[in-house]
This record gives C-alpha cells, structure tokens and sequence, in this order.
C-alpha cells in the first residue's frame, strides 16, 4: 500500500510537495507552483501548513 510521507533529505520548507510529488509520480516543481498559485488566490497558505502537521515524516 502507498503512503503518503514529507521528505526529510530532499525538503525546501517542510516537504510536502516531495512528499505529494513522491505520492503521485510527478515532479515536486509542478507541486510547488500549484501551491503558490493557491496562496495567491486563497487558502494555499492554511492547506500547506494542515499538510505539515497532518502528514509524517519517512522514516
């Protein structure tokens, strides 16, 4: 079963978007930019942080 998990190596801020890029085949990049496009319409700034705290680390 695949589970979703942040990247402790490969993170800019906390590695969601590895983590979301690892989960779905896709390149963290694209991931990123989704993120910023949300943050400047709204609402992309409280999902990344409720990303942050819910999501684990890979151990």
């Amino acid at each position: 079963m695949k589970r979703l998990y942040r990247s402790k190596k490969n993170k800019k801020i906390a590695g969601i978007c590895i983590g979301i890029g690892d989960y779905f085949d896709i390149d963290p990049i694209i991931i990123r930019l989704l993120f910023l496009v949300a943050l400047f319409l709204g609402g992309g700034l409280i999902v990344y942080l409720i990303a942050w705290i819910i999501i684990p680390y890979k151990e």
